[in-house]
């Protein structure tokens, strides 16, 4: 008899955005969709959403195995939501066992920030590279670490929030109760505060040289760059990538990235250092997702 390789979905869940893709084992993307986050995203509402989604991106089962990435930490046992800052209600949410009995199978989670590093590991710009520090720029920020090859997850797999690192005392309360964090220079939000308007708009004013536009970016790489040169400090890594829904504007907020961690980290310790954007855009998390599942459930003896 033969028996069909197993298939994966990989699931990127974000304050904006729900993002889903269904993989074969080489990474190949077999599938896709996206939906709106429910707002207000309560845990109950998002169960709802993702289960209907994922009914939507695999309607004949052919992909037993589901990694779900979340703004936030997981329990050790990668079966709990911890707390989702910015997501309301979400503390110790056991989602994988609500995803399980609905839809029949295996479950993972993870820190979206760890997804994506996972994916640009696997597929992406990280291929190759030992140290990596992610950012993942969007509603939040949230991000990955990998050290030696292995993603660095800290006491309960806790560790690797670079969005709540405080870059400013006196800055802007953040959900997380810091004041001044990275999130509320980096974010979404955070760029609005410079421009009320559309990301994407601004990309395109900055594109076609416009000066306002232009200098707004410069802006918000400086402050990107003082979070940043923290990261570089701590984890001295190769290669520092940006991604998330920011991240279409990397060429214009890259240099002044750049600039800034040249002028504030020591040269031996920013030494061979690279920064740019991921290459998988908005799909490195659930690619990430997706590779997860494939090793945490295949590798326990779970496959067809």
């Amino acid at each position: 008899m033969v028996i069909d390789p197993p298939q994966f979905i990989g699931v990127d869940l974000g304050g904006t955005a729900i993002k889903l893709g269904r993989f074969d084992q080489q990474g190949y993307l077999l599938a896709e969709t996206q939906l709106q986050t429910p707002q207000p995203s309560m845990p109950g509402a998002v169960t709802v959403a993702l289960c209907e989604a994922i009914e939507i991106v695999d309607p004949n089962h052919q992909a037993g195995f589901v990694g779900v990435g979340l703004p936030g930490p997981m329990d050790a046992e990668a079966r709990v939501a911890r707390v989702c800052i910015n997501l309301p209600g979400w503390l110790d949410v056991p989602l994988a066992d609500w995803l399980e009995s609905r839809l029949n199978r295996q479950v993972t989670l993870a820190n979206d920030g760890n997804c994506a590093l996972v994916g640009e590991a696997w597929q992406g710009a990280a291929r190759g590279f030992r140290d990596v520090v992610l950012l993942t720029l969007g509603t939040g920020v949230g991000g990955g670490v990998m050290l030696g090859g292995q993603l660095f997850t800290g006491h309960n797999g806790a560790a690797a929030e670079p969005g709540l690192i405080g870059v400013n005392p006196e800055g802007p309360i953040c959900n997380s109760g810091n004041h001044g964090s990275l999130e509320q220079y980096a974010s979404i939000g955070a760029l609005q505060r410079l421009w009320d308007g559309d990301p994407e708009e601004l990309c395109c004013r900055a594109a076609c040289g416009d000066l306002e536009a232009l200098e707004i970016w410069e802006t918000y790489g400086r402050m990107l760059g003082v979070g940043i040169s923290s990261l570089v400090y701590m984890f001295t890594p190769q290669l520092v990538l940006v991604g998330g829904g920011l991240a279409g504007g990397a060429v214009h907020f890259l240099p002044a990235v750049c600039k800034e961690v040249e002028k504030r980290v020591q040269a031996v310790s920013r030494e061979g250092l690279q920064i740019r954007a991921c290459a998988l855009g908005n799909g490195a998390g659930r690619m990430g997702a997706a590779r997860l599942a494939c090793q945490r459930l295949i590798s326990v003896g779970n496959a067809p």
